[in-house]
């Protein structure tokens, strides 16, 4: 069965905790499957590097929640859905806090986070941060060794080309063992690769559907060849749609649409081989008012397809 999931209110708009509480409530109640939160650290004013997709950067991005903090809110405000991130953007952060925090929102969940890394895009963000924007790869490779020790309940003690851990008790750990779901974003043939060899998963993009297909099918292939199940790979594919009244030309869609010509869309490629679906509906929203009843549209679609 197809899983459906939202992008949780956090940006623009939408960062009041009445509007987050409300919303995740109403569309838990509806029987939505999970909840996804973003990250973003700036909208530069002169980005030396292209939004994905086009366009100038979305003007919501200018107010942005935390990740991790609205996780934890969501966390309170929920009982059943699956809190995940698509995606975080991993090289930004001390892998051992990220540790601490992912572990903790695992905890204050009873179990329900599925933690989407990304490398992100913008190296503005990076300057910023203080991070590196070379050897960003290299960077997550070692932040997912760092979460996999900790994660693990041995004794602290790390050695690696980046982090150095001294001998510790670090006894915060995730509820869901020996980690919660690790998903990973992009689709150059270093991440795919990566995927196939140690992550849970693969975060998507909306892609035409036959290279979806192409793309999950080398996932496939990678894990097998290294001696893993790739039945036991998860694909979650995100779409952040402008959803139109009019119907618009084929090749605009999912990117933007009716709810019928996006939702044909996601079906679509749940029948290419993707288990859940993410439609972020803050970029084409007006009011909390309109995001619930796009919200009730959607799941009434992609529940009946």
């Amino acid at each position: 069965m197809l899983r459906i999931g939202l992008g949780a209110p956090q940006y623009g708009l939408f960062t009041g905790p009445a509007t987050i509480s409300g919303f995740a409530a109403t569309v838990e109640a509806i029987g939505f499957d999970s909840l996804w939160v973003g990250d973003r650290a700036l909208v530069p004013t002169r980005p030396r590097d292209p939004y994905p997709g086009g366009g100038p950067v979305p003007e919501g991005f200018r107010t942005f929640l935390d990740p991790v903090a609205t996780l934890s809110f969501l966390a309170h405000a929920t009982r059943r859905l699956r809190l995940g991130t698509s995606t975080l953007n991993a090289p930004f952060y001390s892998p051992l806090l990220l540790a601490r925090s992912l572990a903790s929102v695992d905890i204050l969940s009873e179990g329900r986070l599925d933690i989407g890394f990304g490398l992100g895009w913008s190296s503005d963000e990076y300057e910023a941060i203080g991070v590196p924007w070379r050897g960003r790869g290299a960077r997550m490779e070692e932040i997912l060794d760092v979460l996999e020790h900790v994660w693990s309940g041995s004794p602290a003690e790390y050695r690696g080309a980046l982090w150095t851990i001294p001998g510790a008790h670090l006894e915060t750990l995730p509820v869901q063992r020996p980690r919660p779901p690790v998903l990973l974003g992009g689709f150059t043939p270093a991440t795919l690769e990566r995927i196939g060899r140690r992550a849970d998963g693969w975060a998507g993009v909306a892609l035409p559907v036959p290279q979806l297909a192409h793309v999950i099918g080398q996932i496939r292939q990678i894990a097998e060849a290294n001696g893993r199940d790739p039945d036991a790979l998860r694909t979650v594919v995100r779409v952040n749609p402008v959803v139109t009244a009019e119907a618009a030309p084929g090749d605009a869609v999912p990117h933007r649409g009716t709810v019928v010509q996006v939702a044909d869309y996601l079906l679509a490629a749940h029948a290419a081989g993707v288990d859940e679906v993410l439609v972020d509906l803050q970029q084409t929203a007006r009011s909390t008012e309109e995001l619930t009843d796009l919200a009730h549209r959607f799941h009434e679609l992609l529940r009946k397809g």
